[in-house]
């Protein structure tokens, strides 16, 4: 990398970070709009290992802010703050050369039109740098209102959840079973020297403890391989026993893994993806189209049937549910910056629209799935419960431990446990 490129990654950073931080943009989206504009796998990869890192270590920075300046940035300086914490995730997480991370941070002030700040910039660094962050709780990251619900939640669970949801995640592979076995992929990525494990159970998993660039991974623009985390690959699992040509519903459609992945496991399955947004329904149309599937695709609010639905019943429905995103902040960093109290209620009604929704669309017999990457018991078990109060034709279908923690006849699996992210199952039939 040179001395440029490595000025102009920090720059990208920051202002992704100022967009996040302080614009309440989504880290995800942010991310995938910079990197398209750069061509270095590299340079990609260190951008976002700092976003990742900025998010991590977030209440750290602020409170080195905090003590360390004569008076606090004002919202003026929000770019200038953004860059500091960009620096400081640099030195004391990433443990970068701190020669180069310090020259190219301060060199990036001067590109963002800041020039008169350099030398406060390189100061506070070379402090960072000989003197540390101050030390934070992993639960100091998480607001207030949240860290209590998880709390009453999962009281003895709690601690060891905020200390995997800070931790960087690995990588989970699906193989295509359509393009080739789990086995000869496998040996592919060894022969690139990468080492991955297979885990037991999970016939389509494989695991990367150290985590690469999509890109360079072999036959992903093919189609042969996905990145999916092992708790969301699981969902497709609890379609088994389907016959051929099972109509089968994806109510949240977007970004498409659960469409793709139930027609790599049996392509005469006529899938129905839905999503709200059209947008997003164009990720899942690529989806489909790099692993060679075909899905019909309709944008529509799923909780509405009577704008969509044919009349035609389905013969199982997977609901991946809009949620708190609270299992997946590790992957998510920035959940913790945006959700509101508020927005749990909205959720967990509109969560509620939807289970009643696809009761609707489904046969006598069918097979609901319920699913959230929650870990919060509003919008997992005490959905559930609630919803098999009022259809007393639903029975819940039991799971075995390979699946989580038992709760409300659902299955809860916490960020972190067998390496996965934290998520929520639960299998309605329907009489």
């Amino acid at each position: 990398m040179t001395g440029q490129a490595g000025v102009a990654v920090r720059v990208l950073a920051t202002r992704v970070v100022d967009a996040v931080m302080h614009r309440g943009r989504s880290l995800k989206a942010e991310l995938t709009n910079t990197l398209l504009g750069i061509e270095d796998v590299r340079d990609r990869a260190l951008l976002e290992a700092i976003c990742f890192a900025v998010l991590r270590a977030r209440t750290r920075s602020d409170a080195a802010l905090a003590q360390w300046m004569p008076r606090p940035l004002g919202p003026r300086d929000n770019e200038l703050k953004a860059l500091l914490h960009v620096g400081f995730a640099q030195l004391v997480v990433l443990e970068l050369p701190a020669h180069a991370a310090v020259s190219a941070t301060v060199e990036a002030v001067r590109v963002l039109g800041r020039p008169h700040q350099d030398k406060l910039v390189n100061a506070l660094l070379r402090r960072a740098q000989r003197d540390g962050l101050p030390a934070s709780t992993p639960e100091s990251a998480w607001p207030t209102w949240l860290r209590g619900q998880v709390r009453k939640d999962w009281p003895a669970q709690a601690d060891m959840l905020f200390a995997e949801s800070m931790r960087e995640a690995p990588l989970w592979l699906r193989i295509n079973r359509q393009r080739g076995s789990r086995e000869a992929y496998r040996q592919r990525l060894a022969d690139d020297g990468l080492l991955a494990e297979a885990p037991e159970g999970m016939p389509d998993a494989l695991l990367l403890r150290e985590p690469v660039a999509v890109t360079t991974l072999p036959g992903f623009a093919q189609g042969d391989v996905s990145v999916q985390d092992g708790a969301a690959q699981r969902v497709v699992d609890l379609l088994d026993g389907l016959s051929p040509g099972a109509r089968v519903l994806d109510m949240c459609a977007a970004p498409g893994g659960k469409s793709a992945h139930t027609l790599e496991r049996d392509p005469t399955r006529r899938v129905l993806a839905l999503d709200v947004d059209a947008r997003r329904l164009q990720r899942v149309q690529e989806t489909l189209h790099r692993v060679g599937l075909q899905a019909e695709l309709r944008a529509a609010d799923a909780a509405d049937p009577s704008a969509w639905w044919d009349g035609n019943p389905f013969d199982a429905v997977m609901l991946d549910a809009p949620c708190s995103a609270t299992g997946i902040v590790r992957r998510q960093p920035d959940v913790l910056l945006h959700r509101r109290a508020e927005d749990l209620d909205a959720l967990t009604r509109l969560q509620t629209r939807l289970l009643d929704a696809a009761w609707q669309v489904l046969r006598p017999g069918g097979r609901l799935v319920y699913t959230t990457c929650s870990i919060l018991r509003a919008e997992n078990a005490q959905q559930v419960e609630a919803f098999v109060a009022r259809h007393p034709d639903a029975t819940i279908e039991p799971l075995d431990d390979a699946w989580g923690r038992e709760d409300a006849g659902g299955r809860q699996r916490l960020p972190g446990e067998r390496d996965m992210d934290g998520f929520f199952y639960a299998v309605l039939s329907k009489a």
